[in-house]
């Protein structure tokens, strides 16, 4: 058996009173100023809770400006407001991106290097500054990994910065905050949690630790997305698939995914697709690639998503295929990439762009070349 490292955060706190609880940690830790990420729909919210701060002495900053798919110019506007503020707590309340770049910002306000000189693993080495991560969408699992994916301005390309300190300290889940979440955004963000379980289970370096958070993640999410979609004010669907995302995110750190998602980034970084969807669109066609080198690992995909055990692993596998077809139109997303206005004559270029994401590719049950890659390419669209 391999090695493994699992940076869990502190303290998880899953309640309809979540942000009251998360003023106490704030109060406890003696902060005096404390830097709030997120974007102003959220901040509405927000606002009336955190000003309980302000008897205390704590003076809170709010940064609104934080969207998706951030790059390194953004980082470096965010970086030089929080070093501004003085700060010396930081919370980030909202998406995968949002909790990116809060992460972000407590492991390098102190720092005097360019963010671009942290692209890699384990090469931030410490943090001194509090964190806490309010996730409003159940998908990216940013609040319980060590990643941070920012896009690198030089290249237009997806970059990893992966370290134990970007773990938080406290993560603070309120499903109330996430019941205004509107059905479309419901839907990729789940099937985006629910690819980051898949691909951490069926993996080349798959651990049986892990499984267990996959196959659990795997689970809550296909049993429970449905019903938030459905009924966004559905609290114990929400907590469930919000639950099924935070262990997405737990299997990020030490497996990570694999081509679904190496071949999803250039959707994103050319043609705009939010990261969920993008996933959605290939998730089938790569399980279909990956098949025969992954038939007992995807039968037992199938048993989690509440499939039946048949003749086969094979059989069962497919089945598995088949419901995660059945759950990506349940949900409404698109099935084929010319649904989304991608031509043919781009998969190319695009299966060019997925091969520089070998940190990716490198995890993959089957090896994927370029030619492999513009095959998968050709099937989903």
């Amino acid at each position: 058996m391999q090695d493994i490292v699992i940076n869990q955060p502190k303290k998880l706190v899953i309640s309809e009173t979540a942000l009251n609880l998360l003023l106490e940690q704030i109060d406890q830790s003696n902060a005096q100023n404390v830097f709030v990420l997120t974007d102003p729909h959220v901040a509405d919210k927000i606002k009336p809770v955190f000003n309980g701060l302000t008897s205390k002495s704590i003076r809170v900053f709010y940064h609104l400006s934080t969207g998706a798919e951030p790059s390194f110019s953004d980082f470096d506007q965010i970086i030089l407001a929080a070093r501004a503020a003085k700060t010396d707590f930081v919370v980030g309340v909202g998406g995968g991106s949002v909790l990116d770049i809060a992460k972000l910002v407590a492991a390098l306000t102190n720092a005097t290097e360019p963010i671009s000189n942290y692209v890699g693993n384990g090469l931030i080495k410490s943090r001194n500054i509090s964190l806490v991560c309010v996730p409003t969408t159940s998908g990216a699992g940013s609040e319980s990994s060590p990643n941070a994916i920012l896009i690198d301005d030089s290249d237009n390309s997806k970059k990893g910065i992966i370290d134990a300190v970007l773990m938080p300290d406290g993560v603070y889940i309120d499903p109330t905050l996430i019941a205004s979440l509107p059905p479309s955004i419901t839907a990729y963000t789940g099937l985006d949690a629910l690819t980051h379980c898949i691909e951490a289970f069926a993996n080349k370096f798959a651990h049986p630790v892990v499984d267990v958070y996959a196959l659990e993640g795997i689970k809550l999410i296909s049993q429970n997305l449905g019903k938030a979609i459905a009924n966004g004010n559905d609290l114990e669907a929400r907590k469930k698939v919000a639950l099924g995302a935070y262990y997405g995110g737990m299997c990020l750190g030490p497996v990570n995914t694999a081509a679904v998602h190496a071949l999803a980034y250039p959707l994103g970084t050319k043609f705009k697709i939010a990261h969920g969807l993008s996933n959605a669109l290939l998730l089938p066609f790569v399980l279909e690639y990956n098949l025969e080198a992954a038939e007992s690992r995807y039968a037992q995909i199938s048993l989690a998503m509440g499939g039946e055990a048949l003749d086969s692993d094979r059989e069962t596998a497919l089945q598995g295929i088949a419901l995660i077809r059945k759950l990506i139109r349940e949900c409404g997303m698109p099935s084929r990439l010319s649904e989304l206005e991608i031509q043919l004559k781009d998969v190319d270029q695009m299966a060019a762009d997925a091969m520089l994401i070998q940190r990716l590719l490198k995890n993959n049950v089957r090896e994927v070349q370029h030619g492999d890659a513009v095959t998968i390419y050709q099937n989903a669209y």
